[in-house]
């Protein structure tokens, strides 16, 4: 890991994986170092917004814990309904080397965990996709993807919280709400969330 600054009151942490990084993730936040603002988590960084001693506070920390055995994290869990009837499921199938109902199968079984978000709001990147299952995205891009979409790319699953392009391979849809201004926590996916999927 490298730590590199960010402005006055911030550092960027560079981790060589996602599981490095959300082991820092998790150890930072349960930490809970006085002067820390705000954690904000990536594909392979971290950036720490805090006071110049919480920040020097945050790099003795992660330099001494034990990353490969992180904190356990935000013990909720949601589950979400999905119809398994996506544009893509027939080709992800394909491209595995699976039958559609194995494609479900795998895809329903696993255990995922929001490892971050970004890309619109309410979108979470959910890490946790069975090696089988993990593909590219596709080679061009939908200009339209329809809100609750479920979906596969790389080693993530994801759902689209509203209407918007996308290049992920749809397997399914939800009609549960991902992304709610209005609403006192207005995005269901938070880093550390552990979300399962269940087949309607």
């Amino acid at each position: 890991m490298r730590w590199r600054r960010y402005g006055e009151h911030a550092a960027l942490l560079d981790c060589t994986s996602l599981e490095e990084m959300s082991a820092a993730r998790a150890t930072l936040a349960e930490a809970a170092l006085d002067g820390v603002e705000e954690i904000v988590p990536g594909a392979r960084t971290l950036l720490v917004v805090a006071s110049p001693g919480a920040l020097e506070a945050a790099r003795s920390l992660l330099a001494s814990a034990d990353l490969d055995h992180p904190p356990a994290g935000d013990a909720r869990e949601v589950v979400l309904d999905v119809r398994y009837s996506g544009e893509d499921l027939s080709l992800a199938a394909e491209d595995a080397g699976l039958s559609v109902d194995e494609v479900v199968a795998l895809h329903t079984s696993a255990v995922y965990t929001v490892a971050f978000t970004g890309f619109a709001p309410g979108f979470g990147y959910l890490a946790g996709l069975p090696a089988e299952l993990q593909q590219p995205r596709l080679a061009s891009p939908r200009t339209r993807v329809p809100a609750g979409s479920v979906a596969i790319a790389d080693e993530y699953t994801g759902v689209y919280p509203r209407e918007s392009p996308g290049g992920w391979r749809l397997i399914g849809h939800t009609e549960a709400t991902l992304f709610d201004p209005s609403a006192a926590r207005p995005a269901l996916f938070t880093p550390g969330l552990r979300v399962r999927f269940r087949s309607v």
